[in-house]
């Protein structure tokens, strides 16, 4: 039986991870669990699984928390440290990250530095540390499974391939909401508008990062330090339908692709059974019914996250970090409606040309970072950002 803790239990990810695990009885014993602020959903997970422990970040839930689990013998842990000891526990063998944005990168390490591997679906702590992370992972022996689809699509086509008969990745994407809008229209996007994704049901952040693209960016600077390539190997490929998760090109020219319906369980529940494919309930791709696959080029102008996410992948150094700090920050503001959608990749692509550049940077130059970003956002933008 395998043991996990499992970091954001009341997110999109979270909440289907422990679908999965509940399809595979006796497979799975879930040791610890984290949230956010949700404690009432919290108590419930942590009492249907018998956990251990569990955290909650937001310190004004912790009471209502404790009380939940008053009748329990479960620990219940408040704050950024109960995160950390949650996700450094060294009692569990595989820690799943479904925490959304930078506040993950803390976490990932600590769990490798436990000795535990981690079924990644924060790709931020990979843009964030990915040289740190990677150099981590060599060290301590331990490895990161990817969770993200078009990660884990890739992951499954590299099977018993060679690395040097890989001529590039290929990432797929739907386009987000406006794939289809004039450029100029996109100054009038509203919240609502931004957050209707059509085909993927997610939380607002990551949904805002697919309506401006800037999750495509991302993954290709995730891709970059899970499957060790350069930059000028891993592309993007519009592909409205969803149902391609991502693709590998070798060196002959032959194509793998990895397919299946926009549901992240499959993705989900490989990263907790690997290297099995183990038999699940969840809903089967029928080509004949989809029909049609269709493909494009994105477009750079009307999506400028992308390029701004390659140029920080070339650039190396903090500006991969600066970039999802910036991104984290610029897209609270706009749920916020402080700021434009055209504001975002504005705002993002000010912190990281202006942001004093660090080489190599680890967890502590990266910690200053975050604070000279949301200094500098907010004293140019005249914005308080809410996170």
């Amino acid at each position: 039986m395998k043991r996990l803790s499992i970091l954001g239990s009341t997110g999109s990810i979270g909440t289907q991870a422990l679908e999965v695990i509940t399809s595979l009885p006796g497979e799975f014993q879930v040791v610890a669990m984290t949230a956010r602020r949700n404690s009432a959903l919290l108590a419930e997970q942590a009492r249907r699984f018998q956990v251990k422990a569990v955290a909650i970040v937001d310190e004004t839930a912790h009471d209502d928390l404790k009380e939940r689990l008053a009748d329990t013998r479960i620990e219940v842990l408040t704050g950024l440290e109960g995160l950390q000891a949650i996700a450094g526990r060294d009692d569990v063998d595989l820690c799943l990250n479904g925490i959304v944005g930078g506040a993950g990168m803390g976490p990932t390490i600590a769990a490798l530095n436990a000795g535990v591997d981690v079924a990644l679906s924060n790709k931020e702590s990979l843009v964030m540390a990915g040289e740190y992370i990677t150099a981590l992972v060599q060290r301590k022996g331990v490895h990161i499974y990817p969770v993200d689809s078009e990660h884990s699509a890739i992951w499954q086509c590299l099977v018993g391939e060679q690395g040097d008969q890989i001529r590039r990745l290929i990432l797929t994407g739907s386009g987000g909401p406006f794939r289809t809008w004039p450029r100029e229209k996109l100054a009038d996007v509203t919240r609502d508008e931004a957050l209707q994704h059509p085909n993927w049901n997610m939380g607002p952040k990551i949904t805002i990062d697919s309506a401006t693209m800037m999750n495509k960016g991302l993954e290709v600077i995730e891709a970059r330090w899970l499957f060790n390539l350069d930059p000028d190997k891993v592309d993007i490929l519009i592909h409205p339908q969803s149902i391609v998760h991502s693709m590998v090109e070798f060196v002959d020219g032959s194509i793998k692709a990895q397919l299946g319906v926009p549901d992240m369980k499959v993705p989900i529940q490989y990263a907790l059974t690997y290297p099995e494919h183990k038999p699940s309930q969840w809903p089967r791709l029928d080509l004949a019914q989809v029909a049609t696959l269709t493909f494009e080029p994105p477009d750079l102008e009307k999506f400028p996250c992308i390029a701004l996410a390659y140029d920080a992948l070339i650039r190396g150094g903090s500006a991969p970090a600066v970039l999802n700090i910036a991104n984290d920050l610029a897209v609270a503001a706009f749920l916020a409606e402080y700021i434009s959608f055209p504001d975002i990749p504005a705002m993002i692509g000010k912190a990281v040309a202006e942001h004093p550049f660090v080489e190599h940077p680890g967890p502590e130059e990266i910690e200053d970072l975050g604070n000279w970003t949301r200094d500098h956002i907010v004293h140019t933008w005249n914005i308080h950002p809410p996170v």
